[in-house]
């Protein structure tokens, strides 16, 4: 364990043997740290938090707060990242509350900008990229591969689904459907990130059904449970590239952005 003899780490703390953590970092009793985790200078890490293995966090981050709630009353939630994060300088990631899952959660292979914050009880996926300043409130759920462009707003209670994509500057107040790239404030829809599935692997024929799918909710003038029941019946084919809608649909209560 390298730890600079500036940093203040509580003996309570579960840190594994090669963790390294920098100048003046504060890491408190109720958090543990996995194998090849590197913490840079100035970070605090408190509450209950657990970090998982090889994840690197930029210095002035702050892990692990009391939420930023008026309801919160001290209950011992969480605080949950996975593996293979990269957390740059000044990000917020709050615990949770007992009105929600008691958890925030951040997955694996995500790449977290500079400044970005994830409010109470939000729900980060896989392979996510979010760019500097995007801000979540509390209770969001993000699905995998998902990029949030510079300063992305997210409202509380928002759903963005998988492979979705937001433009800079954009403001969802409303939950994103799968693939569909948004932008503007407020937040609407702009095809899908086709370039993006390219890139993922996806075969034509796979690109083709989720652009299908979205000329079904945004532009064959059907109503949302009719255009929800078209692709849900898609997706029952076995289609794998449409099961994100499946999960989507069975969570969304917002109404999607339009």
């Amino acid at each position: 364990m390298a730890i600079h003899p500036t940093a203040i780490v509580d003996p309570k703390a579960n840190i594994a043997a090669d963790v390294e953590i920098g100048a003046y970092s504060i890491i408190g009793a109720d958090v543990s740290i996995d194998s090849g985790t590197w913490v840079g200078p100035h970070v605090v890490i408190e509450g209950h938090t657990s970090i998982g293995k090889n994840n690197r966090i930029f210095q002035f981050s702050s892990l692990g707060a009391i939420p930023q709630d008026k309801k919160y009353a001290g209950e011992p939630t969480r605080l949950e990242i996975g593996d293979n994060n990269t957390i740059r300088e000044f990000c917020t990631f709050n615990i949770g509350t007992a009105q929600d899952v008691g958890v925030t959660r951040l997955g694996n292979n995500n790449w977290i900008m500079a400044y970005v914050h994830l409010g109470h009880d939000c729900q980060i996926g896989n392979n996510t990229i979010f760019a500097n300043n995007a801000t979540l409130g509390g209770h969001v759920h993000i699905g995998d591969w998902v990029i949030l462009g510079g300063f992305t707003s997210v409202h509380q209670f928002a759903i963005i689904g998988d492979h979705a994509m937001t433009a800079f500057a954009s403001a969802v107040a409303q939950d994103v459907p799968p693939y569909v790239m948004a932008h503007g404030n407020r937040a609407v829809p702009a095809g899908i990130n086709a370039e993006g599935l390219k890139r993922r692997g996806f075969t034509p024929e796979q690109i083709r059904r989720v652009r299908n799918a979205y000329k079904a909710l945004y532009r064959q003038g059907l109503q949302y449970d009719a255009a929800k029941e078209a692709i849900l019946a898609e997706a029952q084919q076995g289609h794998a590239e449409l099961e994100p809608f499946t999960r989507f649909f069975a969570q969304s209560e917002r109404g999607i952005i339009r």
